[in-house]
């Protein structure tokens, strides 16, 4: 960690609920989680940690009244975080992204063996507007500029919804690199919150595709889905982010309409990196931490960084945590009330919530407890 134990916090996760601590541990909570950069427009953030601290992007924006499209921060300690204005990760775009309105979307950046640096993301294609694909960029340096050259997306089930929110992982263990992403079925829903909640529901997949672990671009083998929409979830599940943890697979994604208040942040565990995977959660929902229609959360490749944006203001700002996998089935979301943890399960936490839950530290926070 990067401070002792013993300003260890922890926030539940089920809502207002704080899981058990280690008896040394001192356990402090935050009445709210603040957001960094003092609430910037910053949706859909991907992190990765270099050698000289870590670098998130997101979704496209406006910047001084200048198109950005993709945004942009850096810390060098995971707590001070920069915003780098109108300077854009990505100034050209791929001739087949529609110029006019690309809508970007969900960037995530990933380091090869070789030293350079690719960019997985989703855009507006020019020959059916309403269809987002996902494609690829590359850069030497972290913060670009990314160039994508290809004259048509690298990922596109257009019959099937297209594609969006794609995130790298690399399995150290096995040294394969995998990309998973959501089929977004919605955008060719039957209406309702956000496209999808009126009968037939149409499949909303979440899909792990093998790639070259060299050049993180060449498909190997088919695709899998690893979870997919169900009654409970709304419209959709979105938002895939795997990381391992303590010996498991964890898929963090997205559930509910990003547009209402349900919106959330949840996450599936595996022994496999092909599943299958158990559903549990959700980790943040509206209302925790002072939290509103969290998601979107992405976590640094094999570390227990992670990013995710909530509402904020006029917009939906970053926020900051830092997890760990712990405990057995009591300690599951909904304890004591759900039965979709199977006996032995881990479940997640945050363990520490940055910036540090200490009151002097967080303009307006307040620790409760000691």
């Amino acid at each position: 960690m990067a401070r002792s134990i013993r300003k260890f916090c922890a926030a539940a996760v089920a809502a207002a609920a704080l899981l058990a601590s280690p008896a040394s541990a001192k356990l402090r909570r935050r009445g709210n989680l603040a957001p960094v950069m003092g609430g910037q427009n910053f949706p859909d953030p991907g992190v990765i940690r270099t050698g000289d601290g870590w670098h998130a992007f997101s979704t496209n924006g406006i910047v001084n009244n200048q198109k950005v499209h993709v945004q942009m921060a850096y810390t060098p300690d995971f707590k001070t975080w920069t915003f780098r204005g109108t300077k854009d990760a990505m100034l050209k775009l791929a001739p087949w992204v529609h110029a006019a309105a690309p809508k970007i979307w969900a960037p995530d950046v990933t380091q090869l063996p070789d030293g350079s640096f690719i960019m997985y993301y989703c855009a507006s294609l020019a020959s059916k507007p309403a269809t987002h694909c996902l494609g690829y960029a590359t850069s030497k340096n972290v913060e670009g500029p990314y160039v994508d050259t290809s004259s048509s997306p690298w990922i596109c089930p257009q019959s099937q919804g297209g594609a969006i929110d794609p995130a790298g992982f690399l399995d150290a263990g096995l040294n394969e690199r995998y990309v998973v992403y959501k089929v977004d079925g919605n955008s060719i829903g039957h209406g309702g919150e956000c496209g999808n909640t009126v009968k037939p529901i149409v499949p909303t997949p979440l899909i792990l595709q093998q790639v070259n672990v060299d050049n993180g671009r060449d498909l190997i083998g088919s695709p899998i889905q690893i979870l997919t929409n169900g009654p409970a979830d709304g419209p959709y599940v979105e938002a895939p982010s795997l990381t391992y943890l303590s010996g498991k697979y964890v898929l963090f994604f997205s559930s509910q309409c990003y547009a209402t208040p349900n919106y959330d942040v949840s996450y599936a565990i595996s022994d496999k990196i092909t599943g299958p995977y158990t559903k549990n959660g959700p980790l943040f929902v509206t209302g925790t931490l002072g939290l509103t229609a969290p998601g979107g959360m992405d976590v640094a490749i094999n570390g227990d960084h992670a990013v995710f944006h909530a509402n904020s203001g006029s917009g939906r700002a970053m926020f900051t945590a830092v997890l760990s996998l712990s405990g057995t089935k009591d300690d599951l979301p909904g304890a004591g009330t759900s039965t979709r943890a199977p006996n032995g399960a881990q479940g997640a936490r945050v363990i520490e919530q940055a910036p540090w839950a200490i009151a002097d530290e967080v303009p307006g926070a307040k620790v409760q407890g000691q």
